[in-house]
């Protein structure tokens, strides 16, 4: 059974959460301060986190960037309409995705199973055997290997960790060299959600990628930006 960590300052919206959420057959444990939210990680294994931003003691954000030194597992940030900075910024942090307050409980869950879906891939909990085939589900360029079958990206042999939103705009742009997506094309297969904020969203998430596959990333050798038009891998 997934389980997943609940933090908000307000008990009416952990107890409306937990009751979307158990009804769905997850697991839901509660904090309701970021602080809080740190210490239940280190004791639980947590599968996913939803996290208000505005919180007391320790608010969502500097609770993102302690939570990223250590775990990969798939955040959620809650937000109110007028948070839309905060929103740009918990992506900087590592935020996986966010929905605004107050939630309609059918996208919350969709959302939810959606980064567990991912995030269940990537740890490698597909059910599938080994094969003793070849191995098709390999995309070599340059110095980065991507193996969907494992979920597992290398950089010059070396295991590189990636979120689950950035394995999955890396394998959409190695799987396609050369070919330039923009930013709501990015957004649109990799989150399939309508596509509002989609460019700063993409570009935060391309700027992490970066930082983990490129020796320089102020100047890239394979995520490429094409101007005015979006990004792509480099075919050499």
């Amino acid at each position: 059974m997934n389980k997943i960590l609940v933090c908000d300052d307000e008990k009416d919206i952990v107890n409306a959460l937990k009751i979307y959420l158990t009804g769905e057959g997850y697991e839901v444990v509660e904090a309701f301060n970021g602080k809080e939210a740190l210490e239940v990680l280190k004791k639980e294994e947590i599968h996913l986190v939803l996290m208000d931003i505005m919180m007391p003691i320790m608010d969502g954000i500097e609770a993102m960037v302690e939570l990223r030194k250590n775990y990969n597992i798939p955040v959620i940030l809650l937000t109110a309409k007028s948070e839309d900075m905060d929103k740009v910024l918990g992506l900087n942090v590592g935020a996986d995705d966010y929905i605004t307050k107050p939630f309609n409980p059918v996208e919350l869950i969709a959302r939810v199973k959606s980064q567990l879906r991912r995030y269940t891939m990537l740890g490698g909990i597909t059910g599938m055997e080994a094969s003793s085939e070849a191995d098709t589900d390999v995309v070599r360029i340059g110095g980065i290997e991507l193996n969907d079958r494992s979920k597992k990206v290398t950089l010059d042999g070396e295991e590189v960790n990636l979120t689950p939103r950035e394995y999955d705009i890396l394998k959409l742009l190695m799987t396609h060299p050369g070919k330039v997506y923009s930013p709501r094309e990015i957004y649109s297969e990799v989150w399939q959600d309508p596509t509002f904020g989609a460019e700063n969203t993409v570009a935060v998430h391309v700027r992490h990628l970066r930082e983990k596959l490129e020796y320089d990333p102020a100047n890239p050798r394979y995520v490429i930006a094409v101007w005015g038009h979006g990004y792509k891998i480099s075919e050499e």
